[in-house]
């Protein structure tokens, strides 16, 4: 049996385990919220230590901390960044709406790093409140994992379209409205489409994270940077920024960084976008990879694994459904966020950590998604050429291109008919007496109704 650790504060004393690096404040987060099974997203932890090191190093250029608090208190910071110390920060992400619990957690941790000549309040957290610092650690995570993860992977998801697109480019097939057949397109135009979709929501996303490095830091409890050094919010941002590689700076107003998020609000909106054209485009694929024998079955799938514990040889669009799974997620949480960011009264916003937590598990979620669904679907698709073919020759909608020549209602009659008989659209075009044989096979080309033609009067060119 080991035996506890005893610490006091002026709320009492308490019981640690005898090889906690934390303190007193992280021990009663412990015991007052023990609320659900998800800690504090580690990129929080991680960039709130990022914060720290540079906080101590500025302090230190200031004159306000000893050379050796401010290397030790930037050194201990830069282990946390670096993820080595991970077990040390235990607390749900249910807690104080300012996250100071899990400020404070760090503010221990380093101060136990350092040794007792260096506090945890007075030293580690000189000049900051985690009314500036959380918001600014939730702003840095997010920019993180957002160049880190989530654009790279789109990027990969959009290039694997347009490779789709170009050798797709010449395989003519049905196009479909309302889920019902229309005038031919390209499967390359299809998938072009599906890029451009994606690059419009990439650039949503690059104008949605210009707002997101500008930092509270410096505005201290309220915004009006007490018990700070006017210089110490500029000068950490900036040598953040350098640290980071990130585009970060002083927010222009520190009021409105700390008592609302429309920042991050405006990142999660623009997720949301990328989420809805990924639905869109997933399940395009799904459905035009159905059958294979009684579905449309214009594209294979990639048959990577079982699809069925009882059906053998069945193959699911898994990939379809994991993807569409995560954007259903993402929608949720912009929901949550979007409250969540509405509940700023007064001087704070006292929803950070459900932010930070959605935010976050969106970027992931996204990112790992969008790259799985480019490696393990996009690239592998293929395309069956005779089934699209065949698709092709059977459309009525190919009618279309007769109505320019004979009229609407003339067209709609020969579509009606071949409906009716079963029998092709010049059958039916020759039956009802409409136009020569030799007409039809002018005017009916697949090929032609690929791009902008100049109209004819109908009847113009009957001849």
């Amino acid at each position: 049996m080991t035996t506890p650790r005893i610490v006091s504060d002026s709320f009492g004393s308490i019981a640690l385990p005898p090889d906690a690096l934390w303190g007193v404040n992280t021990a009663r987060s412990l015991q007052f919220f023990a609320i659900g099974s998800q800690r504090m997203p580690l990129e929080i932890i991680h960039a709130l230590a990022h914060i720290k090191a540079a906080a101590a190093t500025v302090n230190g250029q200031l004159g306000l901390l000893p050379r050796a608090k401010q290397e030790a208190i930037a050194g201990a910071a830069r282990r946390i960044a670096q993820g080595e110390l991970d077990a040390a920060f235990p607390l749900s992400v249910w807690q104080t709406g300012s996250g100071t619990q899990s400020h404070m957690n760090v503010n221990e941790v380093i101060a136990s790093l350092c040794g007792a000549s260096v506090h945890p309040h007075d030293d580690v957290n000189l000049g900051q409140s985690s009314n500036d610092v959380f918001p600014s650690a939730m702003h840095i995570a997010c920019l993180q994992l957002a160049h880190g993860l989530l654009l790279p992977a789109l990027g990969r998801l959009q290039q694997a379209l347009r490779d789709k697109a170009q050798a797709f480019r010449g395989l003519i097939k049905t196009g479909r409205t309302h889920l019902q057949d229309a005038t031919p397109v390209t499967l390359g135009q299809e998938f072009g489409a599906y890029a451009a979709q994606l690059a419009l929501c990439r650039s949503g996303i690059v104008q949605a994270l210009h707002p997101v490095g500008a930092l509270a830091l410096g505005g201290t409890a309220v915004g009006t940077g007490f018990n700070t050094h006017p210089e110490f919010g500029a000068r950490v941002a900036a040598l953040l920024a350098t640290q980071l590689g990130l585009p970060l700076r002083q927010a222009d107003n520190l009021f409105a960084a700390m008592a609302g998020h429309e920042a991050l609000v405006g990142l999660h909106g623009s997720l949301r976008a990328l989420a809805i054209a990924l639905t869109k485009i997933a399940n395009d694929i799904r459905l035009m990879g159905s059958g294979p024998r009684s579905g449309l079955g214009e594209l294979l799938l990639p048959e990577n694994e079982a699809g069925s514990s009882i059906m053998p040889g069945k193959v699911n669009p898994t990939q379809v459904e994991a993807l569409t799974m995560v954007c259903a997620q993402v929608m949720g949480h912009d929901v949550a966020i979007g409250l969540a960011a509405a509940q700023g009264q007064f001087e704070l916003n006292v929803y950070k950590p459900l932010i930070a937590l959605n935010l976050l598990d969106s970027l992931r979620l996204l990112g790992d998604a969008m790259h799985s669904f480019a490696l393990h679907c996009v690239q592998g698709l293929q395309a069956d050429s005779q089934h699209l073919q065949r698709q092709l020759e059977r459309s009525l909608m190919l009618v279309t291109a007769l109505a320019p020549h004979i009229g609407y209602d003339s067209a709609a009659a020969i579509a009606k008919r071949a409906r009716q008989q079963g029998c092709s659209l010049r059958e039916a075009a020759l039956q009802l007496g409409l136009l020569s044989a030799a007409q039809f096979d002018a005017w009916v080309q697949p090929q032609a109704m690929l791009a902008p033609n100049p109209p004819e009067r109908p009847g113009s060119a009957a001849g």
